[in-house]
């Protein structure tokens, strides 16, 4: 009987992880608002944001209102009027949530990085 190793060379394992935030138990903020928080302040308004993104307007519109009110904080700041109608910004608040956010994840994924080989690949080559 052939070897099955040999056959089947082992595919390098890739560790992954996800980051989000709760708060009495309940989902709050993770990479998908913080994207469309980056979206909106890329575009300056929702709507672009939400094009950009290949969602509604609607599905956009509601995620950033779910987290604020989940946040008890506003995100976006929408300005009707004036030469940029219908613009819209983070506000300082949700320009820092994702500003820390992404540095947050950053470190996990660092980490990560850094602790997979050492602790995990290792028992692979034994198995």
């Amino acid at each position: 009987m052939q070897n099955t190793k040999a056959r089947h060379p082992r595919k390098q394992l890739v560790p992954r992880i996800k980051v989000w935030m709760e708060l009495s138990g309940s989902y709050v903020f993770g990479r998908g608002i913080s994207d469309i928080l980056k979206a909106v302040d890329d575009a300056g308004s929702i709507k672009q944001a939400a094009h950009s993104l290949g969602k509604s307007y609607r599905y956009v519109w509601k995620r950033i209102k779910d987290a604020e009110t989940a946040l008890g904080a506003a995100l976006v700041e929408t300005q009707v009027g004036g030469k940029d109608a219908h613009r819209s910004d983070l506000t300082d608040f949700g320009r820092t949530l994702v500003d820390e956010f992404d540095r947050l994840r950053s470190r996990m994924d660092a980490l990560l990085v850094e602790e997979f080989p050492r602790r995990l690949q290792r028992l692979l080559r034994q198995s």
